[in-house]
Formats: C-alpha cells, structure tokens, sequence
C-alpha cells in the first residue's frame, strides 16, 4: 500500500513510539502526591520542556490538550470571553473562510450562542491572506476586535500564509492573533515567539506523535479564559487528568521531527500534470507546504478517484478529513473562486516522513491507468460536443 494521506494523520515516529510504549506501561496521576505521582508529572513536565524547545516557547506557555481541534476551540473561545469581559463592545472575531472546521465551527457557535460578529478576510486564487486586507480590517473596526485567528499553512492546499505579518498587523492595532498551526509543525520551522503570534495550535499526530494530544501555546500576557472545567491542571487553564502516554510520546515526537523537503511532491506532480497536460495544482504560485499536493483530474470526480486509487492500493484524499469520511465541495477551493466543476475533481495527496519514491510510481500508475480509463475520453468527449 502507499500511504499518501499524511496530512489527515501520519505514522508515529519511532522515538515517539518507543517512548510512548513506555510510558502506557507506567502507573500514577500526575496530580497525586505519591511517588508514581510525582514520577508522571516530572515525565509531564520534560515533555513540556521539548515541545517548548521544538516551537521556541516557554515551557509556562504551553497547555496539553486533547489534540488540535480542542486547543482551536479553546483559543478562539477562551481570548473571545477574555477580551469581551474587558470591554463589552469587542464583539468581533475576525477570521478567513480557508480554516479548518475547528475554528470555523467555534466561531460560527461564537455567533450563533454568544452575540459575536464575523469579519472575514478575502483569500487569492492561491488561498493566500494579505497583511493590507486585515490592516485595512483592523483600521475600519479594531476597536471592535477580540481576536484575528489565522492558520499557518492551509490543510488542503498546502498555501503558507504570512503569519509574521499578520500577526505584526494585528499587534499593531492591540489586537491578539491566534494560528492554527497543526499542519505547518513538522513540515516547515516554527517558531512561537518569533512568529509574534499570541497563541500557537498543534497535535501530535499530524508530526509523528499520537493522536488524542495536542498542545495550546498562549503568551504569558494574552488574555485568555478557561473555558473547560473540572480540575486545576495545567494550572487551571484546561481541566482533566493528563494523558501520561499521549504527552510523553508528543513530546518525542517534537523533539525527532526534522521537517520535509518537498522532493517527492515536486516529482509527483510534474509527473501526473505530465499524464493529464488539464491537470491544476491549486496553491501553486505560492509557498506551499513541501508534502501537500492539491490537483484535479478534469472530468473524474473527486470520490471517483479516491476509490479507484484505494483499489489500486493507493490512499489518499478528497480534501479535508475531518467530515465524517463524506466528500463534499472544497470551501477552501471555493473560497479561491475555483468554479464547481473544477473543484469536485480535486483530490488531496500528502507525503511523509517515511514516504517513499515507489510510493510516487504506484501512485503514477494507477492514476494514469484512472485517467486513460475514464478522464481522458470525458474530457475528449467534452471537446467534440
């Protein structure tokens, strides 16, 4: 089988697999006084210190959770409450159309249970945000705005976008700026406290951790509420027993994962543009994540695709995997004025850490077996009639 679905999940890292054997064959709460107590914190705490040194954070800014779509939310709800507590009339949560459900969805609750106001910024045909469009955002309304929350690289496209500057824009006007950086960790450098932003998302399973964890990194002087009950951990900013095994392996992950080159990605799409000359790339133009790859096969429709690949024994994806294994149409590629037609043939193919060239050529063959059976004579067909 080639695996090329890495950016939903990709395998654990061998050190972060060893360590987290380990720790699951460990006893003791890490809020208990005893001795396998005060043995799993002092593990918690050494896994803070590598996830911390990995992102260029302080060790005090970085809460455990239970992966990114939680630390998404607590962000976006826990500033949100904060900054409107301090002054009623921010009410506003700006935001762009290209992110992940786990902050579209929590700023639409915002709206929807909390009286909040949407502000959303345009994106380019490469799904890019421009620093000018929030700045003339925040000029017009700032006084109005809890927070601009921003992903570092988009999950479908691949697009990075220039989280240095925007968060400078948003500083400037005294406003916090949060990124969902769950797909650009492991891929590409990030760093926390360079990247001026005020709070940083991440899960281990998109780097080569577990799933079932992930980290919140909040700037010591950001305003943020506690928006989960029911205990005092992580000094009481996210309730709950911490998952010893899960922290323990996200952090080895953190400290093992080197980033990717975009080799294989380069390869592989020179090679189908090469079978299929119709072929998009969508991102392409911009600076992309090096293992993402966005491109539509005119004429096979996307779930198409990804069922004659599985059969070929090829896994990849129909944009996000996030929607309950259905596929539906890109709001990323709509939100770059991609026409239906277009987007509805796009599939999503992500490489790894352990991915390798016989994964591009089995890759290669079925999606040219795909096209000559079905892509080629339809589009053929399309230009006789």
């Amino acid at each position: 089988m080639a695996y090329l679905d890495h950016a939903a999940t990709t395998p654990m890292l061998d050190a972060a697999l060893e360590a987290y054997v380990a720790a699951a064959g460990e006893v003791g709460n890490a809020s208990s006084l005893h001795a396998a107590g005060r043995r799993a914190r002092r593990r918690v705490e050494e896994s803070r210190e590598r996830v911390a040194a990995a992102l260029g954070a302080r060790p005090s800014e970085v809460i455990f959770t239970g992966g990114g779509t939680e630390s998404d939310n607590l962000a976006v709800k826990g500033i949100f409450w904060a900054r409107r507590a301090a002054d009623q009339r921010r009410r506003r949560v700006v935001s762009s159309a290209v992110e992940h459900h786990a902050v579209l969805d929590a700023v639409e609750f915002l709206t929807r249970q909390e009286g909040a106001e949407a502000g959303w910024l345009p994106v380019d045909g490469t799904g890019r945000i421009a620093p000018e469009a929030l700045a003339a955002e925040l000029s017009a309304r700032g006084d109005e705005v809890t927070l601009v929350t921003a992903m570092w690289a988009n999950n479908e496209v691949g697009t990075i976008q220039p989280v240095a500057e925007l968060a400078a824009v948003a500083t400037a006007h005294g406003v916090p700026f949060h990124t969902d950086a769950v797909q650009a960790v492991g891929q590409v450098p990030v760093d926390f406290a360079a990247s001026g932003v005020s709070a940083l998302t991440v899960t281990g399973h998109k780097l080569g951790g577990p799933t079932g964890v992930g980290a919140l990194i909040v700037r010591a002087d950001a305003p943020f509420a506690s928006n989960r009950f029911g205990g005092g951990q992580e000094t009481n900013r996210r309730a709950g027993t911490e998952n010893l095994s899960g922290i323990v392996g996200f952090g080895a992950a953190a400290e093992a994962a080197s980033g990717l080159d975009a080799t294989l990605r380069d390869q592989g799409e020179a090679a189908l543009r090469a079978i299929a000359p119709q072929a998009r790339v969508f991102g392409a133009g911009a600076k992309r994540l090096p293992n993402t790859t966005y491109i539509s096969m005119p004429g096979v429709p996307a779930e198409t695709q990804v069922m004659a690949l599985d059969l070929a024994g090829v896994c990849v994806s129909a944009g996000s995997a996030c929607s309950s294994g259905k596929v539906h149409r890109s709001a990323v590629l709509a939100a770059m004025g991609i026409e239906d037609a277009e987007a509805g043939s796009a599939i999503r193919i992500s490489f790894g850490w352990n991915s390798q060239s016989g994964d591009i050529d089995r890759l290669i063959v079925a999606w040219r077996d795909l096209y000559i059976r079905v892509g080629k004579s339809d589009i053929e067909n399309a230009r006789a009639a």
